[in-house]
């Protein structure tokens, strides 16, 4: 098996359960995160090693090394064949080495459709030449796939199960040390090195003029270990390291806690989505790295519960739109106590908990299951 981040370990570890009621016995090596080894996964290389943000000059940077490490794994999966590979997202590291599996004869399932619905449609002929099967963890993705000959079953998402349908805010607060009586705003600039560079200290510099508006509000961020450091001292460099409360991990109980969230787009925002939470959604990386992208998106939309809704549900700024200024006047609207903010914090958690509803199916299982009709052709 091989996770390339943090998002990815989390859905590789769930992934993990199912196949050990199936296989008790089984054996999983790779590349994985702590919720992989948390299942005995036997991680050679940590996914944090994978984690790159951007399109072309970030990837760049670290290229040898992934490189490097992925000729290795080749190597060792080729020599000890395993009965069956399984390629948690990290697409742009996982089908290539699906397919040079594949070709020798090692079954290989890929989970997490790559998002060809959105950009780089392209990618449709590698996934079909590299994956035995493709799991997916949206309903409309097999239907789309089957039209290019790809084998996949509709599993639902994982994280639709964990979260539950009403979260406890009030004991969210409390294992966090919030308050019950003041409101909650939640960052979440997400979990790899770059897009701390790129998206933290906006973030900041948003909550703290949105301190000047709302002198109660309580700021809680949620840091992967490895960042936590490189956070807090962002927090003393702006001077607000007194009032924001960075915590180690426990982003579901942040995401819980919190009357709305200011986030990075990727996994995060389903998951804020799950936990029925108002947000905006936000994105900044080098320049270049941002037009090419574009040219290969497919949608208007780059958040998740967007895409999903198939509308702009939560506000999305964008690269030279995520000025400090737009992020606090988008989250103040959420936050303002009046009759019309109400009303729309109500739509979104009626339409976030259709959603919740739709994707909540018994993924371990279903995946399992998957995985042995495989083995088993």
């Amino acid at each position: 098996m091989v996770a390339g981040e943090t998002s990815g370990d989390l859905l590789a570890g769930l992934l993990l359960d199912g196949m050990q009621r199936q296989w008790p016995q089984i054996q999983s090596f790779g590349i994985g995160g702590a919720h992989m080894q948390q299942r005995g996964f036997n991680a050679l290389w940590p996914s944090e090693r994978l984690a790159v943000h951007g399109y072309s000059f970030e990837v760049l940077m670290r290229l040898w090394d992934i490189v490097s490490i992925r000729k290795q794994l080749r190597t060792q999966l080729l020599q000890d064949r395993p009965d069956v590979f399984v390629g948690i997202d990290a697409p742009d590291f996982n089908l290539g080495l699906e397919q040079d599996l594949r070709a020798s004869g090692i079954k290989t399932v890929h989970f997490v459709c790559p998002s060809i619905w959105a950009w780089r449609p392209e990618r449709v002929q590698k996934i079909r030449s590299a994956a035995d099967h493709v799991l997916c963890l949206f309903p409309f993705e097999p239907d789309l796939l089957a039209k290019h000959d790809i084998a996949a079953t509709y599993v639902g998402h994982p994280l639709a199960q964990v979260i539950p349908m009403k979260p406890d805010r009030a004991a969210a607060r409390g294992r966090l040390g919030l308050s019950n009586d003041h409101p909650v705003l939640a960052l979440l600039p997400g979990s790899r090195r770059a897009e701390v560079q790129y998206i933290a200290k906006p973030f900041m510099q948003a909550a703290t003029l949105l301190r000047q508006e709302f002198s109660e509000l309580q700021v809680v961020l949620p840091a992967v270990p490895a960042l936590y450091e490189k956070l807090q001292a962002l927090s003393h460099e702006l001077g607000i390291a007194d009032w924001l409360k960075i915590v180690q991990g426990q982003s579901h109980d942040v995401l819980a806690a919190c009357d709305c969230t200011l986030i990075a787009s990727g996994t995060a925002t389903l998951e804020a989505a799950l936990f029925k939470r108002p947000m905006v959604v936000s994105y900044n990386m080098h320049p270049l790295s941002y037009r090419l992208m574009q040219r290969k998106q497919l949608q208007p939309w780059v958040g998740l519960p967007n895409i999903l809704c198939s509308e702009f549900v939560v506000p999305e700024l964008l690269q030279d739109q995520a000025s400090p200024r737009a992020l606090a006047d988008a989250v103040a609207q959420w936050l303002d106590n009046s009759d019309q903010a109400r009303l729309k914090i109500h739509a979104v958690e009626q339409r976030f908990t259709a959603l919740h509803q739709e994707l909540c199916k018994d993924t371990t299982t279903l995946s399992a299951h998957a995985i042995q009709k495989v083995l088993s052709s």
